[in-house]
């Protein structure tokens, strides 16, 4: 754990987060009436920015640096260059643009503190439905100040599993397809939100059973990891190791699925 220069706990820190990320989530909401989709800008292929992302990137940072001064950022839109050693926030203002741009939801805010490259705090904040789903490495799993859990299922041929659609990176397609025919055969479904930060805080409160997804960055999933671990879930790469943050490649699961979910990701994606 590290010291931190302000003597907050971290309870009260993540109190403050979920603050910011609701307040920063009702400027997305406003924004969502005057968006025009023509308003969007390219970062490659199918990779989509807007000024909301950028302006909800700029709010959180200020926040945060005024909350803990000494923490650096790793921010998707690269709004702050400010970095530290050990402590550093990872932000991802709007995870869903896609959806945002075409007024689709789920589009989220996800908020995390990474000490040493492990997450020790996130908070993710889905906007359409009004629902804070947060946790730190002391406490339990939240959604909307309620305590969650991962699911208690038992089998993945009885899971509801949620996934994400590559849309820049083909290299792993055919690999991908190999694991959804799997999934359709062998499972009650396969589900594609379009945000992985909100499929990663419905496997901590249960209503997916497992989510996979190739391509990610930190900011997509590092939330999500701590709050599905806080709920009793497990994480790892698709090889069952433990870069999942950096590694581009995550599988979260319950705590019963896990080993066999690794086991046909691992099978079907290497």
């Amino acid at each position: 754990m590290p010291k931190l220069n302000n003597k907050m706990n971290l309870d009260n820190i993540i109190s403050s987060v979920k603050e910011i990320a609701i307040s920063t989530g009702n400027f997305i909401n406003n924004e969502r009436d005057v968006f025009n989709i023509s308003d969007k800008e390219k970062k490659g292929k199918h990779n989509f920015v807007t000024y909301v992302d950028k302006e909800s990137e700029i709010r959180i940072i200020n926040y945060l640096h005024k909350l803990l001064p000494e923490a650096g950022f790793i921010a998707e839109e690269g709004t702050s260059k400010k970095t530290n050693e050990n402590l550093n926030w990872v932000i991802d203002p709007l995870d869903g643009t896609t959806n945002f741009i075409h007024g689709m939801p789920p589009f989220a805010i996800s908020i995390a503190l990474l000490y040493k490259e492990k997450p020790i705090l996130g908070v993710i904040y889905e906007i359409g439905l009004n629902e804070c789903f947060s946790a730190h490495i002391e406490s339990k799993s939240f959604l909307n100040n309620k305590e969650i859990k991962v699911s208690e299922i038992h089998s993945v041929n009885e899971s509801l599993i949620a996934t994400g659609f590559p849309y820049t990176n083909f290299s792993r397609l055919k690999e991908y397809f190999d694991t959804m025919n799997y999934f359709m055969r062998n499972s009650h479904g396969l589900r594609r939100l379009g945000s992985a930060a909100t499929d990663l805080a419905y496997v901590a409160c249960g209503r997916c059973d497992a989510f996979y997804e190739y391509g990610l960055n930190a900011w997509d999933v590092a939330a999500g990891c701590i709050i599905i671990e806080q709920a009793g879930g497990k994480i790892a790469d698709f090889n069952g190791k433990n870069n999942y943050i950096f590694g581009n490649d995550i599988v979260a699961t319950n705590n019963n699925i896990h080993n066999e979910f690794v086991k046909i990701i691992n099978n079907l994606m290497n």
